[in-house]
Parts: C-alpha cells; structure tokens; sequence
C-alpha cells in the first residue's frame, strides 16, 4: 500500500479537507498514474452533500483525471511509463455481462465500480481524483492525445463523454436540429461537439447572459427559457434535445419542441423526482430518454475525437484549497465551465 495525499469530505456536507489515503500495490494489469489535473463534476457535490442518497464516508471525489503513467504492472500492454492517461467515471466492472462485452461497460448487468464513492472488487472503498495518485486497471484508463491539454483534458471524462455518448447514439450530425438546455460544465461540451459532428444547435438557457460565449463554442441560436415567446416559437423544431441541467424541469413544456419522432434526453440527473403528462409523448411519437457515460471505447473515441477537432473544455484552474468555495460556485452557477484542480497544490 502507498499513502497518498488527498482532499476529502469527513462526512455528508462537511467541507473538503486534505488528509492522507492509501492505494493498492501495483498489480499485474493495474497502472499508477500521477494525477496532475482532477475536473469538478457537479455529481461530486450531489455524492458529497449525499443528494443523491446514502455514501461512503470518508469521501474523496473526482472522475475526471489526467495524468501521467509513473508505474506499470507487469502484465500491462496497453499503456507505458510517461504515457498521458485519463481515468472517468468508472474503475471496474464485471465485465462478462452482455453489455460488458458489447462495450457498454457503463451499463454493466452488475453495476460498474465507480472511481469514488464505491466498493471495489476487493471490498475496499474507491476513492477519486482529487488526491496525488490512483491505482487503476489498464482497461479501465484511457490515452489522452497529444493534441488535448492535460488540464483541458479532464473534464472530457465526465462532461465530454456524458455529451458525446448521447449526441452519436441519436445520430446529431448534418441535417439535424439538436438543443442543449443549460450551459454548464456539461452544456458547454454539449454544443462543442454537436457543432463538430455538423449539427445545427440551439442553447436553450435561463437567460442570455452566457449568449456569446455560446454562439462562440458552435452555437448557431440563442434563447431564453425563461421568456415564455421561445416555447412558442420553437415549437417542433427539434429532432434531439439533450438535457443537462441538474433542476427539474417542466418537461411537458419541452417536449412540446421536438418534431414527430424527436428525442428529450437527459444527462442531467435532479434530485427530485419530475412528472409529465403523457400525451406529451403521444402526440409526436416522441421519446424521453435517459443517458450515461460512454463505455471505455466510446471514451477513447470521443478524447480523439476532440483531438482531431482541436478543442477540450473551457476551464477554470484553482489549487485545492479553493474546492470549498468552487462547489458553492458551482451551485450559484457560476464557473465557465469547468473547475479544475491543480493536484500539484493538494
């Protein structure tokens, strides 16, 4: 076992504070990685503040990490010393499951091991990024192309995986309409990569105080939720909207946007429970859907993807003793888009 140092939460909504944590030796297929950059996922405040339910204390957070290999197992092939690595939202899985072998290792028959918050295989607690070093099995870490920033990187693994997963699975490209609604640390990604796959895209946000910085990412249109004139203007004018706001929404209301056979996804994950009428399915054969992270190739596929592209997230670097005051800005909406800690300052 190595001790590692770490920011942790002692306990549902105590504030973050650094201690020490220990990580398993190196074994055959496992990789140490040296976490140089860990994003801030607002599901990090909903598993710390246990808004989501029960967890494991103590907690340390954090599923988007870049970093560099410092050690191999001895039957490792996929990765070596020095090479630039991601891990996300998952370290294990049972992978023997139908979806396992299909590469949906996100929707493990079994449930997958999160990074944090989590029990492992063997019956210790996981713990995530938001400490010095982490211990990961080669087929749970992905490459980070030489073209990404390793800070710009990070946030991929969650808010760029969580969009780009949903985006291809509902076909956004050329000829499609797609709205993201809210313009977070997942929205942004969301229009990024709608655009990059040629889709004309639509923000829908609460106001138009982030509208440039929209139509600047790949936007093509702007509006305002909260001006009832949008709802009647768009009505039916969307093939995908992909949902990543965190607050319950009227989802009659958006419905009513999508085209005959058009799809509300939603990425964001509230704490309370929403309702509908269903006739606002009904009418319109319209589906209401629900998405995930990526499996471990779909990862891989979107970091190159962004690569190629040129672009990662839009960040906002803080040192550790700012992860308090990040998750209340966070809360007050306030972050473009993404916080990323410098695990040097842990």
């Amino acid at each position: 076992m190595t001790t590692v140092a770490a920011y942790a939460a002692p306990a549902a909504k105590a504030p973050l504070e650094r201690t020490t944590i220990e990580r398993r030796p190196v074994g055959e297929h496992d990789v140490l990685i040296e976490i140089k950059f860990a994003g801030i996922c607002h599901s990090d405040i909903h598993q710390a503040r246990e808004g989501w339910g029960e967890a494991i204390f103590p907690m340390v957070p954090g599923h988007e990490i870049a970093g560099i290999v410092t050690e191999v197992g001895a039957g490792v092939t996929k990765f070596a010393v020095g090479d630039r690595v991601g891990v996300g939202c998952m370290v294990d899985s049972c992978r023997e499951c139908e979806n396992c072998e299909a590469g949906l290792e996100q929707y493990c028959t079994r449930g997958n091991v999160g990074t944090y918050n989590a029990i492992g295989k063997d019956g210790e607690p996981t713990y995530g990024g938001y400490s010095t070093h982490i211990v990961v099995d080669e087929a749970f870490t992905v490459r980070i192309p030489e073209g990404l920033a390793l800070d710009e990187a990070a946030p991929l693994l969650c808010a760029g995986i969580t969009t780009y997963s949903p985006l291809k699975h509902w076909n956004a490209g050329p000829g499609k309409k797609v709205a993201v609604v809210g313009m977070g640390g997942l929205g942004h990604m969301g229009v990024k990569i709608a655009h990059a796959l040629g889709a004309e895209v639509t923000v829908l946000s609460q106001s138009l105080r982030k509208k440039d910085d929209g139509l600047k990412l790949g936007a093509d249109h702007y509006y305002a939720t909260s001006d009832p004139k949008t709802f009647k203007e768009l009505r039916g004018s969307f093939d995908l909207i992909l949902s990543t706001v965190s607050a319950p929404l009227d989802l009659d209301t958006f419905l009513s946007l999508l085209k005959t056979d058009g799809a509300f996804v939603n990425v964001g994950a509230p704490e309370e429970p929403v309702s509908l009428n269903l006739f606002s399915v009904i009418g319109g054969r319209k589906t209401l859907a629900g998405s995930g992270i990526g499996g471990i190739q779909e990862t891989q596929e979107m970091l190159d993807f962004c690569a190629e592209h040129g672009f990662g997230a839009e960040i906002e670097l803080i040192s550790a003793g700012e992860i308090n005051e990040a998750y209340e800005r966070v809360l007050n909406s306030d972050v473009r888009y993404r916080f990323v800690i410098d695990v040097a300052t842990i």
